[in-house]
């Protein structure tokens, strides 16, 4: 390679790399428009007078809309990896419950209740026996 070729070379190689330069700082140069645009979410909602407002104030309709998942829980138990490999079709795992009990109802995997089996038209469903108070519940965050 004669030194023109690697003059060519290194060249090329250098306004590669200024190309790529120039498209990061495009794309920074970008990501500081967008975030000087950007404008705070409207708290009007959950404000009063300027001041924020209490727990008995808030407007529940801010949240009302927002998903969760609801597990009916019959038990648990604890096992070694080696007696849950063994488990097969017919296998019986004893839980923690005595037959009876009530189920408990979690909701994004806090317990808000207790209940019972129900089937209705040949669905399961569960009869809920005893709500956990909001009060309660808030504790159990903590």
């Amino acid at each position: 390679m004669n030194d023109e070729t690697k003059q060519d070379t290194g060249d090329a190689v250098q306004e590669n790399d200024e190309a790529v330069t120039d498209d990061w700082a495009a794309a920074f140069a970008e990501q500081a428009q967008a975030e000087a645009a950007a404008t705070p979410a409207p708290m009007e909602e959950l404000l009063d007078e300027g001041r924020p407002l209490s727990a008995d104030e808030v407007n529940m309709d801010v949240i009302l809309d927002i998903p969760v998942t609801i597990a009916m829980e019959i038990g648990r138990t604890r096992i070694n990896i080696r007696n849950l490999l063994q488990l097969n079709q017919g296998s019986v795992v004893e839980l923690d419950r005595l037959a009876g009990e009530p189920l408990d109802v979690l909701v994004n995997g806090t317990l808000i209740a207790h209940g019972e089996v129900v089937v209705v038209n040949e669905k399961y469903g569960i009869r809920l026996t005893d709500v956990i108070s909001p009060a309660e519940r808030v504790k159990k965050l903590k």
